[in-house]
């Protein structure tokens, strides 16, 4: 019996959608099923829905992949993080600006249970700064009380790791072997306040992304499924279940990065501007190449500047949930959420929606149609469905970099939004199951890693290969075929204020997952 299909699943603030498809990429079952509070059971509901739908070929399924807002929700609520003691390796070149510096005062007490700048680093041709400080490593250690984690950072340590590695040990060998030790040249690039950031919010993840993992394991279990499972992460790709409970911060962008990922499989489309108008938002993004463009700028997560990869997502408050005052006239930015089918007019609730808006025109939901209305309501519906397609069209402008032949390709429950012309892009495409995009492209994805290297331009090739092997390491670690994973993308960046001509090189690497007989036998 042939056991290639894959399970898609994508948690969204409204719905969770899960899918199943074949080897040749093909949509076999399909389910949208509102998100719970827990977000477990709503996960359970779908993987099951589409089980169903298989029937006698369940058994067939060999790979089940998630694209969750656990992270981002336990950031932006504060809730379940675990307390962190950070060390950054630099002083006395760095202590003008403490750890954490920036932060929402009700997240950093949250959060961080003690900090320490302490002698380590490098200058960015790789000199020392001054002489690793390990008995003040051991000294704050002893003097920190009640935390959960250890989050390092070190000056440039993403071109000079054995510093950070070796506090690593150290820390181990006066804690035990199993203190959680997070190093930041595994979670982001060069930029230290950036990067030191983001590690401490993955070492404060930890347990809320293990309590993920082990629901997607039980609800897997208790389907009686002989499945690998995989989550996906901000760049397109995905990971292991052990990778993720050690990087979950990776996974913040996997949402919006799945649907631009579904919406070029679906659609064919390998260069094109993505917009998936979901029940509370509208995440719109380029696709390149077949992967999510991303952004260069440092991207902001519950407050707190970071300079992981994520991908170049413009987030709009327009969904088929969202709220129209029929008093002012003012479009959202409320939405009703999972809720729109008890509290829509179209549903006979009492609160007017851009979905009931959309109705005035076409019927977005089959069979529905909406209740006589006051005239002064059908207008205000209809002014509110003309500034939510402005506002959609103006992000497309924004977007397209001045190319108006990019084709517009439309997914997501609330694609009904969106005219059949906008301008300033190309033809607009509707692809078929494009209202499970998300769930599509997390169960197409590959496995990735990424790695960085600073080097002197002469030594520009070196540089590119010690990251193209660490990339492929990486990708092989979180899932990836060692027979088939491939460098995907090489970016060069020059580094200023250097005394020579210096460089940054950024390489991505990923193939497709190894299959499960294999990954049980490595």
């Amino acid at each position: 019996m042939s056991r290639d299909l894959s399970l898609g699943v994508d948690v969204g603030g409204t719905n969770t959608d899960a899918v199943v498809i074949d080897a040749d990429g093909q949509v076999l079952a399909s389910t949208k099923q509102p998100t719970s509070e827990d977000v477990t059971t709503g996960i359970r509901a779908a993987i099951s829905a589409v089980l169903t739908q298989l029937g006698d070929a369940r058994p067939q399924v060999s790979r089940v992949m998630l694209g969750t807002t656990h992270a981002t929700n336990a950031i932006v609520a504060r809730r379940d993080l675990d307390r962190v003691a950070a060390i950054r390796l630099g002083a006395p070149a760095a202590t003008e600006y403490p750890p954490l510096l920036g932060w929402p005062p009700a997240l950093a007490q949250k959060v961080l249970a003690g900090s320490a700048m302490l002698g380590g680093g490098h200058m960015v041709d790789g000199t020392p700064i001054t002489p690793l400080d390990r008995d003040g490593i051991r000294r704050f250690l002893d003097q920190t009380e009640d935390f959960d984690a250890v989050s390092v950072t070190g000056i440039f340590s993403p071109s000079g790791p054995e510093q950070e590695l070796e506090v690593a040990d150290l820390i181990r060998a006066h804690l035990g072997a199993d203190a959680r030790v997070f190093l930041s040249q595994d979670i982001g690039p060069t930029g230290l306040l950036e990067r030191e950031n983001a590690t401490v919010l993955n070492a404060a993840l930890y347990s809320v992304a293990r309590s993920v993992t082990e629901a997607l394991v039980t609800v897997v279990t208790e389907e009686g499924l002989e499945a690998a499972t995989f989550f996906a992460q901000n760049d397109g790709t995905l990971m292991s279940l052990d990778h993720a409970a050690l990087y979950p911060v990776l996974t913040i962008g996997s949402g919006p990065a799945n649907s631009i990922r579904g919406a070029a499989h679906l659609s064919g489309a390998e260069h094109a501007i993505v917009v998936d108008v979901g029940g509370t938002t509208s995440d719109l993004g380029v696709v390149v190449n077949g992967f999510p463009r991303e952004s260069t700028l440092p991207r902001e997560i519950g407050g707190v500047r970071t300079n992981f990869r994520m991908p170049d997502i413009l987030s709009l408050g327009i969904g088929g949930g969202t709220i129209v005052d029929l008093v002012t006239g003012a479009v959202g930015p409320g939405s009703v959420g999972h809720r729109i089918t008890t509290e829509a007019l179209l549903f006979g609730g009492p609160t007017a929606t851009l979905t009931d808006a959309a109705a005035l025109k076409s019927t977005p939901v089959e069979g529905r149609s909406l209740p006589d209305l006051p005239g002064s309501t059908g207008r205000m519906l209809s002014a509110a469905l003309e500034e939510a397609r402005r506002r959609l069209e103006d992000a497309v402008e924004r977007l397209s970099l001045g190319r108006a032949d990019l084709p517009l390709v439309v997914v997501g429950g609330g694609g009904f939004l969106v005219p059949d012309q906008v301008p300033g892009a190309g033809p607009v495409l509707r692809p078929g199951n494009g209202d499970v995009a998300n769930a599509v492209g997390a169960a197409i994805s590959l496995a990735g890693g990424r790695a960085d290297q600073i080097s002197s331009l002469d030594e520009r090739e070196a540089a590119i290969q010690a990251a193209s092997e660490a990339a492929v390491a990486k990708a092989i670690h979180a899932g990836a075929d060692p027979l088939q994973v491939t460098v995907v993308d090489i970016l060069e960046t020059p580094v200023t204020y250097t005394d020579r001509p210096t460089v940054k090189v950024s390489v991505k690497a990923a193939g497709p997952l190894a299959r499960l007989g294999e990954r049980m036998n490595a």
